[in-house]
């Protein structure tokens, strides 16, 4: 890999940083690398938002190189939304452009006084003036930098309002509304008074063998082309199996609480691709193209919502209509924040509303009713501001949980609020938001695929039944690891890419010659790496839940009457994992055999 570009905000100061080829062999690059750059900095007594806080922007060994669907890189840090390790994985054209500039990635410390964005043209650095900037929303950003500069090709990440006022799941954005959006590093940005960085690189993405690289990426986008999941998400978007979802049980209704809503099949890829689709996009090299560009009644395009934001906007509030679930994921993209967080966070308000937690005055005098579009518009508006009730939606699902005393409602784990993908209906995923790094994330393993049959025999993975319980933990285990490797290299968890084909690839890019098993060595040890920082953070076992709304069962819908056996569940998975089932730690035997102890004896006082 190449050098990283390290810069002191405070000092205005910069320096190269060679990553150290033990590192690279280790960890490979991405979120894993991350990890262990990282290591020494993410302490306990570190505020997520303070000056010292680091942000780091990281490509991986496959970014950028026209490989299968490899157009993304990682931002990493320490969370405001959780306290613990933070991770967020997005794509577009802003990764490659910073490989083509000479750099794998930009670490950043320090606060600037006044708002400022980093200017890098290859090997030139600089630091400009943001005032005219701030207050701008994200699209605003990216038109305005690149109207100021001239650039041709100039790719800009950014932040939104949200990220100027920190709220703590705040996001980045670039391009077609490309997002680094769960764990709040947009906030960690605004706290920095960095408004955006943008790139332009004139030079070529390295790989260690070409000549070997080329005919290998060649052959895996033709597969990938093929591939029958490609054509699903090109023809109908990452919500192209919301209806399939809604069959079994999995996608949520009324904040976690109903199993069904009648017209929830009205809000679905197929919808979108009926009514309102007139286009698609794709991140860099990418075959797939996944995005949506969509038309609504102004005539405007704009990018359309994919799965998550379709079912948080959508079924989670009660609303069953693409065209404003398209208009309140936008919103969220300007003003720059998660939309899986919004969403859920207003899922709550709605649903305390319901139970009687929260009555019409302290709802800012909105009706938080199920399907109430205008109200979930407002809710968002009042988030940004902090005002009424904004200013405990803005503390985010648990913060406005406890705040009304009630909570055992917020569906989040350890601060981060659910992805919509309900273990009622695919129980793999209980473990997975139970164990994930980030809290309460769906994307350190996608395992809801493997529960409805996507299962590589390449990979050891047996395929049980979507409800069955601990006798899929060690499968959830070895996909988490092989999740890893994905946000390792980084490769898009869409693109689905053979594992033998994903190692030839690393083989050829970094010289190694590698075994599948190597690989998901090296998956698993940066996933007990980042169990390790969390531990180090102030992660308990007591940590590893769920919340209690997903531990009753349903009355209705396609997972009615199923209950988590969650517990049996978990002991299996510390078992699988080589976890002490009391303290959730690593074992010393199992630190030792991924060449983790000496690391974890440092700085971990567990074993001191």
């Amino acid at each position: 890999m190449q050098p990283i570009l390290k810069i002191d905000l405070a000092s205005g100061k910069s320096e190269t940083i060679t990553i150290p080829a033990e590192f690279e062999r280790d960890y490979l690059g991405g979120a894993s690398l991350a990890a262990r750059l990282l290591w020494d900095s993410l302490t306990r007594e570190l505020a997520p938002l303070s000056p010292a806080a680091p942000l780091l922007v990281l490509n991986g060994p496959l970014s950028g190189t026209a490989g299968p669907a490899v157009g993304r890189f990682v931002v990493c840090g320490k969370s405001p939304a959780t306290g613990l390790w933070a991770e967020s994985n997005c794509g577009g054209f802003f990764g490659p452009e910073l490989r083509m500039a000479g750099w794998d990635g930009i670490w950043i410390t320090g606060k600037s006084e006044k708002p400022v964005y980093l200017l890098i043209r290859d090997s030139q650095v600089e630091i400009r003036p943001a005032d005219s900037l701030w207050g701008k929303d994200t699209y605003e950003t990216q038109d305005a930098i690149k109207q100021e500069n001239g650039i041709a090709g100039l790719r800009t990440l950014g932040i939104g309002v949200a990220g100027e006022r920190q709220l703590p799941f705040a996001l980045l954005l670039c391009d077609h509304g490309r997002v680094a959006g769960r764990t709040g590093m947009g906030a960690v940005m605004g706290s920095k008074n960095l408004k955006a960085i943008s790139v332009k690189g004139t030079g070529k993405v390295p790989v260690l063998d070409a000549a070997a690289f080329a005919p290998l990426r060649s052959e895996a986008n033709r597969a990938l082309k093929g591939d029958p999941l490609t054509s699903v998400l090109n023809t109908l978007g990452s919500a192209g199996a919301a209806d399939y979802f809604d069959y079994l049980g999995e996608q949520p209704k009324k904040y976690f609480s109903a199993g069904f809503l009648e017209g929830a099949d009205n809000v679905s890829g197929a919808s979108v691709a009926e009514t309102i689709l007139v286009g698609k996009s794709a991140c860099h090299a990418c075959v797939i193209a996944c995005g949506r560009v969509v038309k609504l009644e102004d005539g405007e395009k704009r990018k359309g919502p994919e799965y998550e934001t379709l079912v948080g906007f959508g079924p989670n509030l009660g609303i069953t209509d693409p065209k404003i679930v398209t208009r309140l994921g936008e919103l969220c993209d300007r003003y720059g924040v998660d939309s899986i967080s919004m969403s859920g966070v207003v899922g709550l308000a709605f649903r305390l509303y319901e139970l009687g937690f929260i009555g019409q005055q302290a709802a800012s005098g909105l009706e938080l009713t199920w399907g109430n579009a205008s109200a979930a518009e407002e809710c968002i508006h009042l988030t940004i501001r902090r005002e009424g009730l904004g200013q405990y939606l803005a503390l985010g699902a648990k913060g406005l949980a406890e705040h009304f005393g009630a909570p055992d409602e917020a569906v989040q784990v350890n601060g981060l609020e659910l992805a919509y993908h309900d273990p009622r209906g695919a129980s793999g995923m209980a473990i997975v938001y139970a164990t994930s790094p980030r809290g309460g994330c769906h994307n350190q393993s996608d395992y809801f695929v493997v529960d409805i049959g996507q299962a590589d025999p390449s990979l050891g993975l047996e395929f049980f039944g979507r409800q069955h319980g601990a006798v899929k933990a060690a499968n959830v285990a070895r996909h988490q690891d092989f999740r890893t490797v994905n946000n390792a290299l980084v490769l898009c968890v869409f693109a689905n890419v053979p594992p033998e084909t994903m190692r030839d690839l690393v083989n050829a890019a970094c010289g190694y010659d590698w075994s599948l098993e190597d690989l998901l060595r090296c998956g698993e040890r940066a996933w007990n790496l980042k169990r390790l920082i969390n531990l180090k953070l102030g992660l308990t076992r007591a940590s590893d839940t769920l919340p209690k709304p997903l531990l009753r069962a349903y009355q209705d819908g396609g997972s009615a009457g199923y209950v988590i056996p969650f517990e049996e569940m978990m002991s299996a998975y510390y078992a699988a994992r080589g976890w002490d089932a009391a303290s959730g730690a690593p074992t010393l035997n199992k630190l030792s055999d991924l060449g983790l102890l000496e690391l974890a004896k440092e700085s971990y006082l567990l074993y001191n």
